[in-house]
């Protein structure tokens, strides 16, 4: 298993989609966006990620 989000860390999801964590859940982690490259449009710039969607950025 990957190494799971901390709340602060930047995460990367759906090829390019960048976020900061700002609380980690049992399986998920709530991630305000950063950085949007991707025509997805997110309500508060702020979604929900599973644990097995998403990789930490170092």
């Amino acid at each position: 298993m990957a190494a799971q989000a901390k709340a602060g860390d930047k995460i990367r999801f759906k090829g390019n989609i960048e976020g900061r964590v700002r609380k980690v859940n049992d399986n998920s982690v709530i991630v305000d966006i950063t950085k949007n490259e991707t025509d997805t449009v997110f309500q508060g710039n702020v979604t929900v990620v599973n644990h097995k969607n998403y990789h930490i950025v170092k």
